[in-house]
């Protein structure tokens, strides 16, 4: 056995926006990777459009810094439940973990998550008590707490000696006491790492075996695998055999180019050894879980099992009067090549064919999962449309179960009748509740993931912005009941044309409208909300019949309250059974499936009647 004592491998876990990003742009800019007149711009390892946007991270990145002789390849990754799937497979290729919590909040629903999956792994576990320098900050508690959870999670007693740093990543200082230490600079959480962090260690003779944790994609090289040695070597231009533990296929390639990583950039190298975390091009297609092997010595390792989607959503191709406008990919076949490619690197999704050639059926881990994957085609040029989000149910012993979700809000105590009077309804169940000196209480709920969708727009009116929610998949029970989320129904346009403000003006008496004058409309597209329960039609196209008479005060400019505008997540929220999202580059529509309005009354007719 060897031991590379100059590698140390560490992914950064945490719940979303604890501030894991943060800490490694500060890594990187005191392991002296920028020259000091470089300009850096914030959370440097947000590349992608999106997730700057969002401020959240969803794909796990990869970056390496040196420090004392020792190279520490550090993995970032998402903090968000619904991608709770890259955070799986990317532990497989460290050995340790920076479980980051921050001071005030203390652990929430992904710390409990990624920690139990670095716990089964047998990872050793560095607590980094984040924010110390916010207002209202309780370090010696969040310590307890996080405490009190490895003990539930059932640590081992070398995992439970976990070491604390308390640290600003933003300031970009950490400190082991906070009584006594100068809060100089990152320099005690890097000393940590390096002596707490066990060294890679394994048969540096034997055939090589690299498990590929991680796909990246270049327009120039293609496909680049990136994972970790297990035994051997790795030499550029090598003869290897790709394979996958329980399928019998091999297929024999040629390694193009090796890279290792240094700050924000693949650095190529000829030949790597056990414990480098490396990128592989020019390997053909390989996909996640998959063994880059030595040619004639084909042996698999296991991979991480990933947890199962939770949400299902249906694409299909965009049927509407306004279809093929504004997309420049329109069609079936377009639509299911950029399915299935997505399976190559998100591996917690599912797609599947239905009975027809025009729809697919695309699982995930939550909303956010499949919504993300939506605006990222959207912003590629396709053209679809989606259906509600529905939960997979599972039949257990002959019993209907489905998913439930550990739910965590944060909210000012006046609001906190409110928000249990609307989860009622809708099947969640009160675990606990606390209040902190603040004047905030932190309430936790189970509730069906059913009971979740559309809550969260709602909760941040109820709460007028001043909540915080987050939920974990928790696990499944048995099913809870019917429930009724939606209380009111849709605006519909009577006929295609453009929106005028005479047709607005009397229809905004109903309900709210999601649209302004100009808009293009076709009959079947809903342009609002209405005030009661049932469906409406209205005619927003409609103009002031022109005559010869005049009446005092008619002709006075005619007033429109703003439109609501919805965000993606917000439509998918809204709709109904019997409507899609209109999903195209540059706009996003409401529409019901049954355009025409006198098919969609014979088809409610026929439905009473049965």
């Amino acid at each position: 056995m060897t031991v590379r004592n100059d590698i140390r491998n560490i992914a950064i876990i945490a719940h979303v926006d604890h501030g894991k990003t943060t800490l490694v742009d500060g890594m990187l800019k005191q392991s002296g990777i920028f020259r000091e007149n470089q300009q850096v711009r914030e959370r440097v390892m947000d590349s992608n459009e999106l997730e700057r946007e969002r401020g959240i991270t969803i794909l796990s990145k990869n970056t390496a810094v040196d420090y004392m002789g020792v190279r520490i390849n550090i993995i970032d990754t998402p903090g968000h439940a619904d991608f709770g799937g890259e955070v799986e497979r990317i532990l497989k290729m460290v050995d340790g973990v920076l479980l980051l919590v921050d001071a005030f909040e203390g652990p929430m629903p992904q710390t409990r998550f990624v920690l139990n999956k670095a716990l089964q792994l047998k990872l050793k576990p560095i607590v980094v008590i984040n924010k110390i320098d916010k207002q209202g900050a309780r370090p010696y508690e969040v310590v307890d707490e996080v405490l009190e959870l490895f003990i539930e999670l059932g640590a081992d007693d070398e995992q439970i000696e976990f070491p604390v740093i308390y640290a600003s990543s933003r300031e970009g200082y950490a400190v082991l006491d906070l009584e006594k230490d100068e809060r100089i600079s990152l320099e005690p959480l890097f000393k940590t790492i390096i002596s707490h962090v066990p060294a890679p260690s394994g048969d540096s003779e034997g055939p090589l075996q690299l498990l590929v944790s991680s796909i990246d994609y270049d327009d120039y090289i293609g496909n680049i695998a990136i994972g970790r040695i297990e035994r051997g070597r790795i030499v550029s231009g090598q003869q290897v055999t790709v394979c996958k533990l329980g399928e019998e296929t091999l297929r024999n390639t040629k390694v193009g180019k090796l890279y290792t990583f240094r700050g924000l950039k693949r650095i190529e190298i000829e030949e790597a050894g056990i414990g480098d975390i490396v990128a592989v091009s020019g390997a053909g297609v390989i996909n996640i879980g998959e063994t880059i092997c030595e040619f004639d010595h084909p042996e698999p390792l296991p991979f991480v099992k990933i947890d199962e989607p939770t949400i299902s959503m249906t694409f299909s191709v965009n049927d509407s009067p306004f279809a093929g406008k504004e997309g420049t990919f329109v069609t079936s076949r377009q639509l299911r090549e950029r399915l299935f490619k997505e399976l190559h690197t998100n591996v917690s999704l599912k797609v599947e064919e239905t009975g027809t050639t025009e729809a697919f059926k695309v699982s995930g881990r939550g909303e956010l999962h499949l919504s993300i994957l939506i605006e990222t085609m959207r912003r590629e040029g396709y053209e679809f449309q989606v259906s509600k989000p529905k939960v997979i149910f599972k039949e257990i012993n002959g019993k209907r179960y489905e998913p439930v979700e550990l739910l965590i809000i944060d909210v000012p105590e006046e609001y906190t009748g409110i928000v249990m009077e609307k989860l009622g309804p809708r099947k969640a169940e009160l675990l606990n509740m606390n209040t902190f000196n603040h004047g905030y209480a932190r309430l936790e709920f189970k509730i069906p993931a059913r009971g979740l969708i559309g809550y969260r727009s709602e909760f941040l009116t109820d709460t007028k912005g001043n909540g915080i929610i987050n939920h974990v998949f928790y696990g499944y029970e048995p099913y809870a009941g019917d429930i009724t989320i939606r209380q009111r129904g849709s605006i519909v346009a009577w006929e295609t044309g453009e929106a005028v403000t005479y047709g607005l003006y009397n229809a905004q008496e109903r309900g709210t409208l999601f649209i302004g004058p100009g808009t293009k409309v076709y009959e079947g597209m809903i342009v609002g909300e209405n005030a009661k329960q049932e469906d409406i039609t209205v005619n927003v196209c409609k103009k002031k019949h022109v005559t010869n008479m005049r009446a005092a005060g008619s002709d006075e400019a005619l007033r429109l309250t703003p439109p609501r505008t919805l965000s993606l997540e917000q439509c998918l929220e809204f709709i109904n059974d019997d409507e899609v999202v209109e999903v195209t580059p540059l706009s996003i529509r409401l529409r019901k499936k049954i355009l025409d309005t006198s098919k969609r009354l014979k088809m409610k007719n026929k439905e009473r009647m049965e």
